[in-house]
């Protein structure tokens, strides 16, 4: 039997479905990574957004498409990873956005196209650059396909099996669009993991769910943090209960955000609130959560409720008594940065980063994890290095999210950037002379990594093998050959010049000292009066990471 509208209930179905389906079949969208190097992750990513949203989706007692798009949306945003689950989150967003628009609990035919034109519409604003080949032209000449066929679409079924047809047919074009997919043999990842959500969907509209069992198997949400609580140190914890909660407003349209932050936030800290039309999300860190929950009460009817003592976890984790407590003074900036590596780990923080998010390479932290890293910290100011380039989408949203906290992101795309910037940082400074100086000295240098290739390919007329040891500078891979030592010889090849001072290699686990003694020594060939630092970084993937300054 053929839909003719998308209830609550049908569209939860939907999209479960099809993160279902991408989940199981994200190993292979990982394999399109453009690169052939160990560290291909948009089929994570993207799954692990997804699976954020449904977890929140599934707990969400509502028949009413407009409450399921809202709650999915918000939920893929906090659990966007990358930038393919940054893009993917915004493509939801948008689809919420027009569905917010529909005065009952389904949407017609007519609107629902139109969802994924918001879709592709909010998606496109999302990208400061918009590059076609990308999912980005995926989702557009799908959306634009329902347009022009939208009077022959009679069923949700026919809007989707059209919007899948384009989808396969644009995906196959990718390569034709954007010359580097061409040259690495593949389609884009992004598109092709955005098509196993949309087959996912259609299956679910012909009766064919995926098992409780494939469900199940969802990932949780793992926090990498490493910061001064990691360490043994003490924590101030002022206000003790993690209070998260969902109203449901009794008069949106009366509803001044001011009701609830003013009197929060004299009674609390960290907090976060987001409104969406008659749906109103607090987090705030609390002594007095029964009171917080009470005010709430006033405006609307709560949905969830989380509470967690604070101290008793923080206790319970370090032995000590939860009522000895000793204040903090509020510091005037705080660092965060990702990192991968025990040794990359301990550098970041000798230069003083405060908290350090596991993650890099294969391992994309969420917005969520920023946040969360945010609110943890007891600052003016939040400096945060990225350190990879498909993480800087994710820091940036902290940006508009984290209400009332000052915080830059330095775009930063490597370790080797972020660990050269914090050598321009000056606690006495403002925060945008810090920005600014931080930002000129990692563009100023010179960054490379060795890794090994996973798949034969060409990039760039550099014809790469299985097994070869990999150079990459400036994001371009360099040289692709058999000798890892002569690897990194023609990398230094390419970034050592008589005006570098100082060169740093983060070397991983596989290294051994004689290898280490022939690069220094060519690096001292190439320029005699260039300091070398050698960091034992313990990061996996990646054998070298070199900063030049």
């Amino acid at each position: 039997m053929s839909n003719k509208t998308v209830s609550g209930s049908l569209f939860k179905k939907m999209v479960t479905n099809g993160a279902v389906n991408l989940k199981n079949n994200h190993k292979e969208i990982d394999h399109l990574n453009v690169f052939p190097v160990p560290d291909g992750d948009t089929g994570t990513n993207m799954q692990m957004t997804m699976m954020a949203g449904i977890k929140e989706v599934n707990n969400l007692d509502s028949q009413s498409i407009v409450d399921v798009s809202k709650i999915l949306s918000r939920g893929l945003l906090m659990g966007a990873r990358g930038n393919s689950g940054v893009i993917l989150s915004q493509f939801f967003r948008g689809v919420y956005t027009e569905i917010a628009k529909i005065e009952n609990g389904s949407a017609t035919i007519e609107e629902f196209i139109q969802a994924l034109v918001g879709g592709y519409q909010m998606a496109y604003r999302a990208v400061m650059d918009p590059v076609e080949g990308t999912i980005l032209t995926v989702v557009r000449e799908s959306a634009e396909k329902l347009l022009v066929e939208k009077k022959r679409l009679s069923s949700v079924e026919d809007v989707l099996k059209i919007y899948l047809e384009q989808a396969k047919e644009t995906l196959i074009k990718t390569p034709d669009l954007l010359p580097v997919l061409k040259e690495a043999g593949v389609v884009d990842s992004g598109g092709a993991g955005f098509i196993k959500i949309i087959e996912g969907m259609i299956m679910a509209l012909e009766g064919n769910m995926l098992t409780e069992a494939e469900l199940a198997a969802m990932p949780q949400t793992q926090e990498h943090y490493h910061g001064a609580e990691a360490l043994g140190f003490g924590v101030d914890i002022k206000y003790g209960y993690c209070t998260e909660f969902i109203v449901k407003l009794h008069h949106p349209d009366r509803f001044d955000d001011k009701f609830m932050k003013d009197p929060l936030n004299q009674m609390g800290d960290s907090l976060v609130l987001v409104t969406d039309d008659d749906l109103l999300k607090v987090h705030v860190h609390t002594n007095q959560p029964g009171v917080a929950l009470t005010l709430a009460q006033k405006y609307g009817d709560l949905q969830t409720v989380k509470i967690e003592n604070m101290r008793l976890q923080h206790s319970n984790i370090m032995g000590e008594d939860p009522t000895h407590k000793v204040e903090k003074k509020k510091a005037k900036y705080s660092i965060i940065a990702v990192a991968s590596g025990e040794g990359v780990h301990e550098a970041f923080k000798e230069l003083g980063v405060d908290l350090i998010i596991d993650g890099g390479q294969t391992m994309n932290p969420s917005t969520e994890d920023f946040i969360k890293a945010v609110e943890s910290l007891n600052s003016e100011h939040v400096i945060i290095l990225p350190n990879n380039k498909n993480i800087i989408m994710s820091a940036e949203q902290t940006i508009d999210l984290c209400e009332g906290r000052s915080i830059r992101v330095l775009r930063t795309k490597s370790i080797a950037q972020g660990y050269v910037s914090l050598m321009a940082f000056d606690p006495t400074q403002a925060l945008d002379d810090n920005y600014e100086e931080m930002t000129k000295t990692f563009e100023n240098m010179r960054y490379g990594e060795v890794t090994y290739a996973v798949r034969d390919t060409e990039i760039n007329g550099v014809k790469i093998k299985s097994g070869d040891f990999i150079g990459i500078t400036k994001g371009e891979i360099l040289v692709s050959i058999p000798d890892r030592t002569e690897t990194v010889h023609r990398l230094l090849d390419d970034m050592i010049t008589e005006d570098r001072e100082i060169v740093t290699f983060f070397y991983g686990k596989d290294v051994e000292t004689d290898e280490l003694d022939q690069i220094v020594a060519y690096a001292k060939k190439l320029n005699p009066d260039i300091d070398v630092d050698l960091i034992e970084g313990g990061q996996d993937v990646y054998s070298y990471i070199i900063a030049v300054e």
